[in-house]
C-alpha cells in the first residue's frame, strides 16, 4: 500500500456530527492518524440518525455515521471525569492538530480551549469550525447546519415565487465548509514545518456559506436588487427546468441558452418548424411564453424515458441530464469506474459502501484502510499502543469509569 501523503499527521477529533468529522476524514483518508474522542454516555449525534442497518436502531447500526467516518479511531472517554480529562490531556500531547466544532466556549469550559491546549504541547494546531465563528456578537446563538441555510439565504431561493421558500433537507454548509477547513489546515501544517509554530483555526460557517452566494451579494450591492426565488426556471434560459418523462418519478432537466440550442432543440424532438414559431423564436419570447412552452416539452419528454431524452437531446448539443435517485448513483458506471465508493466489512453492518475520496492524488492517493469504528472500538489500542500506557495502568482507568 502507497504512503499516505498525510502520513505522520496525527489528529485528536473532538468533533462529531458532520463538519467537524468531514474534514477529519480528509485526513484520515490521506493518511493521517485520526482519534475520534466519543463518550458512551452522550453519543455521538449522527450515531442516532436514520438510516439504520436493516431497520435496527443501534449504536453502531448507522449508515449516516458509518459513511463519513472510515480509516478513523474510536476511543470512547468521558470528559466529565477527572481521570477521562487526564487521558484527553495525553492524546493533545501525542496529537499534532486538533479539531472542534462546538458552540464557542465549550471546549474552554471542558478545559480544552486553545490556550490550555498549548501549555500542554505549545506547537499544536487546533481547528475550530463553528456557526458563526468564535468572536462576533452572535457567535454563541447555538444552531445546526439546517438553520444555517437559513441565515446564509439559501432557503430565500428555494421555491417558487409564489409560494413560501422551501426548507433544504441536508446542512449545506456542514458539506462544504470542511474543504475550506482542510485547506486551512494545509496551510497551517507548511508553516509549523517552516516555524515550529502552531496557530488557531477559526472557521465560521455562516461565512464559508457566503462563499456560493457571490452573485446574489453582488446584484445587491451594485443595483440594490433583491433575488427572488424562481422554481426551476432561469432568467436567461428556456426551456429550463426538470421535465417528467416515462416511468416512475423519472425525470430529465434540459437547458436552452441560445437561439441555437432552442434549433437543435426542436431539431431533437422531431418539430424542426417549432423553431420559427414567432411565440418561441428568440430567448426572450421564450421567457414571456416559458409556461406553455414547458408544457409543450413535458408533453415530448412524458413518451420517453429519462435516459432516452438525455441521449437524444447531448446528440443534437442540448445541455441535459438524468434526475438520479440513489440507486442510479449507486449502479452509475462512471462512479464505479473512479471507485467513488469504497465497500468495506464494517463489524455490524457487514459490507458497506463508505464514501471515497473525489481527489486523486497519482502518487499518494486515499485509501480504504478500516470502516468506520463502533463507538469506542479502538479504546485499548489508542492508550496502551498510541499513548504508551502500561496494561495495569489501563485496567485502572476502565475500573475508575474514565472510558464511559
Amino acid at each position: 500500500m502507497e504512503r499516505g501523503a498525510l502520513e505522520g499527521v496525527k489528529v485528536a477529533d473532538f468533533s462529531w456530527v458532520l463538519a467537524g468529522p468531514i474534514a477529519t476524514k480528509h485526513l484520515a483518508d490521506y493518511g493521517a492518524v485520526v482519534v475520534r474522542i466519543e463518550s458512551l454516555k452522550r453519543p455521538e449525534l449522527t450515531r442516532t440518525t436514520l438510516p439504520y442497518k436493516d431497520g435496527q436502531p443501534e449504536i453502531n447500526r448507522s449508515g449516516y455515521y458509518a459513511f463519513y467516518n472510515p480509516n478513523k479511531y474510536s476511543l470512547s472517554l468521558d470528559l466529565s471525569h477527572p481521570k477521562g480529562k487526564e487521558v484527553a490531556q495525553r492524546l493533545v500531547a501525542w496529537s499534532n492538530v486538533v479539531v472542534e466544532n462546538f458552540m464557542p466556549g465549550t471546549m474552554e469550559k471542558l478545559g480544552f480551549g486553545y490556550d490550555d491546549l498549548k501549555r500542554i504541547k505549545p506547537d499544536i494546531i487546533m481547528l475550530r469550525t463553528s456557526n458563526q465563528g468564535q468572536t462576533g456578537p452572535f457567535s454563541r446563538y447555538a444552531c445546526l447546519g439546517n438553520q444555517l441555510n437559513a441565515l446564509a439565504g439559501f432557503v430565500h431561493f428555494i421555491g417558487w415565487p409564489d409560494r413560501s421558500p422551501l426548507s433544504l433537507i441536508i446542512a449545506y454548509s456542514d458539506y462544504f465548509s470542511p474543504w475550506f477547513s482542510v485547506s486551512a489546515l494545509m496551510a497551517a501544517l507548511d508553516f509549523r514545518n517552516r516555524t515550529g509554530k502552531g496557530q488557531l483555526i477559526d472557521i465560521s460557517q455562516l461565512e464559508v456559506s457566503l462563499q456560493i452566494m457571490g452573485p446574489s451579494l453582488l446584484d445587491y450591492t451594485v443595483n440594490g436588487t433583491q433575488g427572488e426565488r424562481r422554481g426551476n426556471s432561469h432568467p436567461y434560459a428556456a426551456p429550463h427546468g426538470a421535465y417528467q418523462c416515462q416511468g416512475d418519478d423519472r425525470w430529465c432537466t434540459i437547458a436552452v441558452f441560445t437561439d441555437e440550442e432552442w434549433e437543435a432543440f426542436c431539431q431533437a424532438i422531431g418539430n424542426p418548424t417549432l423553431a420559427s414559431d414567432p411565440k418561441f423564436a428568440t430567448r426572450v419570447n421564450r421567457k414571456m411564453n416559458e409556461e406553455e412552452l414547458n408544457r409543450l416539452v413535458e408533453e415530448w419528454t412524458i413518451k420517453h424515458d429519462a435516459e432516452e431524452v438525455m441521449g437524444i437531446m447531448q446528440a443534437h448539443g442540448v445541455a441535459a441530464g438524468v434526475v438520479k435517485n440513489a440507486k442510479d448513483l449507486y449502479e452509475d458506471p462512471q462512479l464505479k469506474e473512479r471507485t467513488s465508493l469504497w465497500v468495506l466489512n464494517h463489524p455490524e453492518l457487514g459490507p458497506f459502501s463508505h464514501l471515497a475520496q473525489p481527489s486523486k492524488l497519482s502518487k499518494t492517493p486515499a485509501q480504504p484502510r478500516m470502516p468506520a469504528p463502533c463507538l469506542g472500538e479502538h479504546t485499548e489500542y489508542v492508550c496502551t499502543k498510541l499513548l504508551g500506557m502500561s496494561d495495569e495502568e489501563f485496567a485502572e482507568l476502565v475500573a475508575a469509569g474514565a472510558f464511559d
